[in-house]
């Protein structure tokens, strides 16, 4: 493991002077200052925000390491944040890397932006003036277990034995609550639909289960990330609260407006930002 610190890169942006002074107010994942690294082609301008970072953290097998720590994870994810939040505060078009993009050298990150630069430039262009919403959809349909109390008061059915009369109240509570998941989930992609409308582009995660979930009631059925123009984050933060009133069994939440982490840097065949 090499002595010399590594380049850590938060982000790719047009270099301005607003965004010049805006990092060099900034400290990252390391406590360390963060400056902007230009490639040799300069125009139009472009560039890496980068800090320089210790090889006993970012190397890549102390780096392995602190990926399975969550409260090293936690922090380093805040921190990384801050930078590019801040720096989009200043007004500069950032597409946001992925977490701990690390680079051997300045020498190593300009030639990444050099072989890349096409696709930055084009990225860039497309995502000017647009934020990253979320909108998670929370399913909690009224349903009843089909072990419940089976008194007439609950399921009337008469005419029948005992034995016989449980197995009808089972099949008439499994459709109601059949029937509830239906309504739910019908409501759900209408509200996917209307936030699809609203937004320029969609991006589907995965539901989140377990811890991840968090406590809230309900389970969660929809995780997307939107990409909407700076000047409609109201409208389609109305609309899509707007659409989701009045649903029995449904509660969606909406997150950001946040640099559009979701559709920054799509995987691409020969991608070459990591040491």
């Amino acid at each position: 493991m090499s002595d010399t610190n590594l380049v850590y890169a938060y982000a790719v942006l047009r270099r301005t002077p607003e965004a010049a002074s805006a990092a060099a107010q900034l400290r990252g994942v390391a406590g360390e200052p963060i400056h902007l690294v230009d490639p040799a082609v300069t125009s139009p301008p472009l560039a890496f925000a980068v800090g320089q970072v210790p090889p006993a953290d970012y190397d890549d097998a102390p780096l392995q390491a602190h990926l399975d720590d969550l409260d090293w994870l936690e922090s380093t994810v805040r921190s990384h944040h801050a930078v590019v939040a801040a720096l989009m505060a200043s007004g500069a078009a950032v597409l946001p890397l992925r977490l701990a993009t690390v680079f051997r050298d300045e020498d190593t990150a300009r030639q990444a932006l050099d072989t890349r630069r096409g696709y930055f430039l084009s990225l860039l262009d497309r995502l000017t003036g647009h934020v990253e919403l979320g909108v998670k959809i929370y399913a909690a349909p009224d349903i009843t277990p089909p072990e419940a109390g089976t008194g007439p008061e609950q399921d009337p059915v008469t005419g029948l034995g005992a034995g016989r009369a449980y197995q009808v109240i089972r099949r008439r509570r499994q459709r109601r609550n059949e029937e509830a998941w239906r309504t739910v989930a019908q409501a759900a992609a209408r509200l996917t639909e209307t936030a699809g409308a609203l937004a320029v582009d969609r991006v589907t995660h995965t539901p989140e289960r377990g811890s991840l979930a968090g406590t809230a009631p309900g389970t969660n059925i929809g995780n997307d990330a939107y990409l909407v123009p700076k000047d409609r984050v109201t409208a389609f933060r109305t609309g899509i609260l707007t659409a989701a009133q009045g649903v029995s069994g449904l509660r969606v939440e909406i997150t950001g407006p946040w640099a559009p982490y979701s559709f920054a840097l799509q995987p691409q065949p020969h991608e070459e930002t990591a040491a």
